[in-house]
């Protein structure tokens, strides 16, 4: 069976390939596309989801391409990122063979496909013979369609019989998936992207939205309410100039300012009585936020309470739609979750949660996190499901066609857990795909030291160049976006498709058809018999779904969600009369009720607008939601005599992207930001210093040092520093602390010294 997938044809994008779908886990390529110009896909980067259009030669290959305009996402825009999407499958470091690492000379030399997947069979089974199913681990991404990430997870532990696995969607999004859990019973992001334009006061938390979601941003633009913006960031970024209102928060101050914004508003009895009664703990947390005046937060937010009390009064005046919005200064936090949760619990009490124009709306950062969340089998068992609940794994199993014992119990180590076991030597392998760690990791140097405790590093990658794949003792070359077909996800709840464009180069596979190949030279390809596209894995995972909040079992397929403009989950088949929605005996996290949902349909009678909770009935056992609080920590490093400043990172440019893997590909793009590493400091930091702009300085941290040109910038505070995150030795600097409920790296604030150099 090996070498009959391998030996299947691989021919580029032409007719005979739309005749045979499903070749080499490119998907099906429906025939109604043969004669056309012109295709559609959703961009491969951030979670906004904006879908392109695909302009084709006459061999199926994409030539250029332009927003699509009648897309409810975009509306016709695109950001620099999604107008160059195609450059990064052109690239001359594109992976095109599999290549093994000589132990002996640190050099890679070419394998064929035979070889490699013998190699990672027997490697990594001697290492469970000998050591168990603890001994190994994957770590993969939210940049590959759901099916993969089902394919990766399921095969993992249920065909393989690993344990171990977590996803780079633990460095962005994990604080909002634990708090929408914990608060609301499931990971529900309740809002649709036409919240924007329907706000009169918008508060945006730890979210430079104009640079990292600048199509999210334009939404906002189209607001006819004349809404209040308000940014809520220690730095005077391009949004918070944009803003009607920017509050300079003291770094870290945020969930304090929200304790002492509920203090206010509950004092003043601006809460919305009726709303309240769909919540529980709100009595328990009046009284906690009591001692949360203006006056005591002063020192820890920076600042002064007529300051709050005026924001008080913003985000709960009666009558006025407010929504909340975070990314990922608030995630990635050492007490993020819990911040995150106070924005959820200002909008509960005030009754912003369920209308049009309101929520506490986590905002994505990549473009299939949301995919990742519910189908990457990680921290969630595949579908939505609980790994410890006996009857999920029943019903996931049975759904599979496998012995439930197959499905394992016990969660997996999260992220930074799994790479602590590794450096203390109970992991003896990792297994990454499409992501790059050993650049994006906090405190990134312990990764090359932990490099040489693991016995198998395999890297499955586009490039075979990435930081990451470069030290690799095995490196698999993998298809990348507009080479294969799938579903994202996006930050609105909306599955749409992405579609095979181009032909990967050399060798190259997309990762479905690795997974495949896998599987059979395992020993457990039978269990994924039916997964002969990812087509027909979308089906197999939409009927998991059933009865879950997020259940998606009225989805016929790809050409629905094409015809559709997407779907937002939840979109369970309505008449059936086994669903939830007809069967009151279903406890409430089971059950996809029907009346909670807002629904806005398209000209054309398909749902294009789908928010959650407009009812008041959550996925909690009590059907309310939960208030939830704790005090605020003190910070994991704050600066002091010997590393005086205080570092933040972010995104830097609209045209960067992560480590820049992808966007280094795109000639356009590199002409957009500075190729070489800078950082911001206030103008009266650099004279005490003697540091002039554009001059080199050295940035030092207790874990790391590195160089960068220095560019004074008022839009910092004095006493604060800022670097974009998207260069390799950032990770060097920033402090290996994380969430408690989340185990979410805390990558926003780190002391450092800077110098001259």
């Amino acid at each position: 069976m090996l070498q009959k997938i391998l030996k299947q044809k691989s021919g580029p994008l032409t007719k005979d390939l739309v005749q045979e779908p499903g070749q080499f886990g490119l998907g099906k390529v429906p025939s109604r596309l043969a004669p056309a110009s012109t295709v559609t896909s959703i961009c491969g980067y951030c979670a906004t989801g904006c879908q392109l259009k695909l302009h084709l030669n006459e061999a199926g290959e994409a030539i250029n391409l332009s927003p699509q305009a009648n897309y409810p996402v975009n509306l016709g825009m695109a950001c620099p990122k999604g107008w160059q999407a195609l450059d990064p499958l052109a690239a001359p470091d594109r992976g095109t063979t599999p290549l093994l690492r000589d132990p002996a000379t640190g050099e890679r030399r070419p394998i064929d496909w035979a070889t490699a997947v013998d190699l990672f069979t027997s490697k990594l089974q001697g290492i469970q013979d000998k050591h168990g199913r603890d001994s190994a681990a994957f770590l993969s991404t939210g940049q590959i369609p759901f099916e993969e990430m089902a394919f990766l997870g399921l095969l993992w532990k249920s065909g393989m019989g690993f344990l171990h696995g977590d996803a780079n969607t633990r460095q962005c999004m994990a604080t909002a998936v634990t708090a929408y859990k914990q608060s609301f019973g499931f990971d529900a992001p309740p809002y649709t992207y036409a919240d924007f334009e329907e706000s009169d006061v918008i508060v945006l938390s730890g979210s430079n939205l104009c640079i990292a979601h600048p199509i999210l941003w334009q939404r906002i633009m189209r607001n006819r309410r004349m809404p209040e913006i308000i940014v809520i960031d220690p730095r005077s970024t391009e949004t918070a100039q944009a803003a009607t209102v920017h509050v300079p928060l003291k770094p870290k101050g945020d969930l304090a300012l929200y304790y002492a914004l509920a203090h206010c508003i509950i004092r003043d009895g601006r809460i919305d009585p009726e709303a309240i009664t769909h919540t529980e703990g709100y009595d328990e947390f009046a009284a906690f936020v009591r001692d949360y005046t203006p006056e005591s937060v002063a020192e820890r937010t920076g600042l002064e309470p007529a300051t709050v009390e005026k924001l008080a009064r913003l985000v709960s005046e009666p009558g006025k739609r407010v929504s909340w919005w975070w990314t990922m200064g608030i995630n990635q936090s050492y007490e993020g979750v819990r911040a995150a949760q106070a924005m959820i619990n200002l909008a509960l009490i005030t009754g912003n949660i369920g209308k049009p124009g309101t929520g506490a709306n986590s905002i994505t950062g990549q473009c299939n996190a949301m995919g990742s969340r519910l189908f990457s089998n990680t921290t969630s068992l595949v579908g939505g499901h609980d790994f410890a609940n006996p009857e999920h794994r029943q019903k996931v199993a049975d759904g599979l066609g496998i012995p439930a014992e197959r499905i394992p119990s016990e969660a997996s180590l999260a992220y930074d857990e799994i790479l602590h076991a590794a450096e203390q030597g109970k992991i003896k392998a990792l297994w990454i795909v499409a992501t790059n760690p050993f650049h994006s990791w906090i405190d990134s140097g312990r990764l090359a030291a932990l490099r040489d405790k693991l016995e198998f590093l395999v890297v499955q990658d586009m490039y075979h160049s990435t930081e990451s794949a470069a030290v690799a003792d095995l490196y698999l070359p993998a298809a990348g976006w507009g080479e294969k077909s799938g579903c994202l996800i996006n930050s609105e709840r909306r599955i749409a498709t992405i579609k095979p464009v181009r032909k990967a180069p050399g060798q190259t596979l997309t990762d479905f058809r690795i997974f495949r190949l896998l599987a059979e030279a395992w020993g457990c390809g039978e269990m994924f018999a039916d997964w002969t596209d990812p087509e027909s894995a979308f089906r197999i995972l939409r009927d998991l779904t059933k009865d879950r909040p997020c259940d998606i079992t009225a989805i016929k397929g790809y050409e629905q969600l094409d015809q559709a403009g997407g779907i937002q989950w939840p979109f369970p088949r309505s008449g059936d009369s086994q669903s939830p929605l007809s069967s009151p005996e279903s406890s409430p996290i089971d059950k996809v009720a029907n009346h909670s949902l807002f629904t806005r349909h398209s000209a054309l009678g398909t749902p294009s607008e789908r928010r959650l909770f407009a009812d008041g009935h959550y996925y909690t056992p009590s059907g309310r939601a939960r208030i939830l609080y704790s005090a605020p920590d003190e910070l994991p490093e704050a600066p002091d005599a010997k590393f005086p400043f205080m570092l933040l990172t972010g995104r830097g440019t609209s045209s960067q992207w992560h480590t820049q893997t992808r966007t280094s590909k795109s000639d356009i793009l590199q002409k957009l930001y500075p190729a070489e590493a800078y950082i911001e400091i206030h103008p009266r930091d650099a004279k005490r210093l003697g540091v002039l702009n554009n001059q080199t300085v050295t940035i030092r941290s207790r874990r790391g040092e590195m160089k960068a040109s220095a560019y004074l910038a008022p839009t910092v505070q004095p006493g604060q520093l800022f670097l974009p995150m998207h260069y390799p030795e950032v990770n060097k600097l920033t402090h290996p602390s994380f969430d408690p409920h989340s185990r979410q790296p805390n990558y926003k604030a780190s002391a450092v010294t800077i110098s001259p150099s």
